[in-house]
């Protein structure tokens, strides 16, 4: 049986858990005489090699076209059988080409900035900050998939109005840490991610909750939840007061590089069908830092894909 997240943190996280709690040097010249003159060979001067592009320099690349209008480079950047599931928009290149040339042709310049960006195998994630057309802030998730040949295969993602305000902790949907670190704990970050999504988030070993956070030390970006894991716990308890239920059924993706881990998970709010995009800083092997956007999945009869959401 699926358990309420908010029980679930409310009868676990108890008196006792909030209680316990470069640059190198400079390297000098020596002067040296002119070499004596030889006679030139016939021989070719290697051209010098162009360094390949990342995949996340590509992402950002891909992305930045909404606000360049540049359809060229974002066809060159497409696998022609591109796989979108978001599911405002048609799948395939020239759906994505459309998308940009109709930002284009918008009166309102398109703005892209992106916060963090991660890579993970064959993917890239990252956070943004959109204001398409004018038509006001929105902080996103995007993942990208690439194949074989480097080309962008397949994206997801998750977008949310930006708050004009601070939360009850004065933190932002996009601030706090950036660095990446500890690049060879990824697996074991995931793994600690993995491990609490399926023993809190979806309830099936609640008793653990205490053993995920460093006592009460916990940084919470969302934009309603104050820090710590006592105000993840007040939140949660006032909307199961509301009848409020916020159930995670199934994890579909969970992508890490070094400390940040994100999740992309299926579940319902309030009995709305949800997807939740969670992203977790991870430290000493405890859950530090959290950032989510969550939304409503439309209905299936105004999807313009039949990809699905994740």
């Amino acid at each position: 049986m699926k358990k309420v997240l908010a029980i679930v943190l409310a009868l676990t996280l108890t008196t006792g858990l909030l209680s316990a709690c470069g640059s190198g040097d400079a390297t000098e010249t020596t002067p040296y005489a002119a070499p004596e003159a030889t006679e030139p060979t016939s021989e070719p001067t290697a051209e010098p090699t162009e360094e390949a592009q990342s995949n996340i320099d590509k992402a950002l690349t891909l992305i930045n076209t909404f606000a360049t209008g540049d359809t060229e480079t974002a066809r060159e950047l497409l696998d022609e059988n591109y796989i979108q599931h978001n599911l405002a928009y048609g799948t395939g290149e020239d759906a994505f080409i459309s998308s940009v040339e109709g930002l284009a042709a918008a009166e309102t310049a398109t703005a892209v900035e992106n916060i963090r960006a991660f890579e993970d195998g064959d993917y890239v994630f990252l956070q943004n900050v959109y204001n398409f057309a004018g038509a006001g802030e929105q902080v996103a998730f995007d993942i990208f998939r690439f194949d074989a040949d480097g080309e962008a295969a397949e994206h997801w993602d998750k977008l949310a109005a930006l708050a004009a305000e601070a939360n009850p902790s004065g933190h932002t949907q996009i601030d706090g840490t950036t660095e990446i670190s500890d690049l060879d704990k990824t697996e074991e970050n995931r793994e600690l991610v993995e491990d609490f999504l399926y023993d809190v988030m979806q309830g099936n070993n609640p008793d653990k909750t205490a053993d995920y956070f460093d006592g009460d030390a916990y940084i919470q970006h969302n934009t309603a939840i104050a820090d710590g894991v006592s105000g993840l716990n007040a939140a949660l308890t006032a909307l199961a007061e509301q009848g409020i239920q916020m159930i995670y059924d199934e994890t579909h993706m969970v992508l890490a590089q070094g400390n940040f881990v994100l999740s992309v998970s299926e579940g319902t709010y309030g009995g709305e069908h949800t997807s939740y995009y969670d992203l977790w800083r991870v430290e000493n092997g405890k859950l530090a830092e959290h950032w989510d956007v969550m939304e409503t999945i439309a209905d299936e009869s105004t999807w313009q894909n039949d990809n699905g959401k994740f």
